[in-house]
């Protein structure tokens, strides 16, 4: 009895809570239709790692995408949107590559405005890229890239970092994203844990999205390895600039262990493109939907119930007659 009431309990809370009842966001629509799955990073105010450039340092819980964008993301939201943005070909579900930082922007404002949620990156009439100025509703003094009213966004370095090295429930950091301090088994492509794509030559090319190696600890695919990943952020993390160069991470499916440690760091500009270079996308942490508010209630409502008919029941049995 006892079981089936936190079970009971348990369920109600999970809904209520706002837990979430799809696997992923949808964009798109018919046969443009795509998903992108989400995992979010909890633990929110955790330290910086000091050792790894002393990045990882979030105040807020954030969602970020589980597996890197894949060409066919791309192709649908150019077809939707009339994006016109120009990428790799090696198959549907290969992570995108050949994209600029510029590229990754505009997809992001795309999933933004299909979703009925303002551009996270400002573009001026003729496509180039500004700084959101302190008129601009949604502007943030500390980072001039990102509207703070976007749903959607390309991780920041801190963002990024953490998703991917840090340990929610050690409450530390490891030196790869497989959640371990040794470099992970090399492997082309799998899901086994403490594996990533690296170490697979020039001519390999990458995994699949879905099979790009081992789970880091908050969930994520691929934060090590397959491709490179493209931050929001200046390479100098100011944010202040609209051609420095910008972070990236991760290392790729061509290159050896070095680049998948935590504090390796390298930039490139945001005009140009590489053939191992790709991204994923965040996004806030959605409001609790009224259907799983409803069904959430209706789950404690009945638990309440429940109790109340177990307690009659336990009165009437324990009535003597003399």
């Amino acid at each position: 009895m006892k079981r089936t009431a936190w079970c009971f309990a348990a369920v109600g809370i999970w809904l209520v809570s706002g837990a979430s009842l799809v696997r992923g966001d949808v964009f798109g629509s018919g046969a443009n239709s795509f998903e992108i799955e989400f995992v979010t990073i909890g633990s929110p105010g955790n330290p910086a790692d000091l050792s790894g450039g002393g990045l990882g340092a979030v105040l807020y819980e954030y969602r970020i995408g589980k597996y890197e964008i894949s060409e066919q993301m791309i192709e649908k939201a150019n077809a939707l949107g009339g994006l016109g943005i120009s990428k790799s070909s090696r198959g549907p579900d290969k992570p995108v590559t050949n994209i600029t930082w510029f590229d990754a922007a505009r997809f992001v404002n795309w999933l933004n405005a299909t979703s009925g949620s303002v551009p996270a990156y400002k573009f001026n009439a003729s496509g180039n890229f500004q700084l959101w100025q302190p008129i601009d509703p949604g502007y943030d003094p500390n980072n001039l890239f990102r509207n703070r009213q976007a749903k959607y966004f390309l991780p920041s370095a801190d963002e990024w970092y953490k998703a991917a090295y840090y340990d929610p429930a050690a409450g530390h950091y490891w030196d790869y994203p497989t959640g371990s301090n040794s470099p992970p088994v090399a492997v082309a492509s799998g899901t086994a844990a403490g594996t990533a794509v690296y170490n697979q030559g020039d001519s390999g090319g990458p995994a699949d999205i879905s099979v790009a190696g081992g789970l880091g600890r908050y969930g994520t695919s691929a934060q090590g390895g397959n491709v490179d990943e493209w931050e929001e952020t200046e390479l100098d993390l100011l944010n202040d600039s609209i051609s420095n160069y910008r972070g990236r991470r991760g290392g790729s499916w061509n290159g050896d262990f070095f680049p998948l440690e935590a504090p390796v760091r390298p930039g490139q500009f945001p005009w140009l493109s590489s053939s191992a270079t790709g991204f994923r996308v965040g996004s806030v942490v959605p409001e609790p939907s009224s259907p799983v508010l409803c069904i959430g209630f209706v789950v404690i409502l009945a638990f309440t119930k429940w109790r109340r008919s177990q307690r009659r029941c336990a009165g009437i049995k324990g009535v003597r007659t003399h």
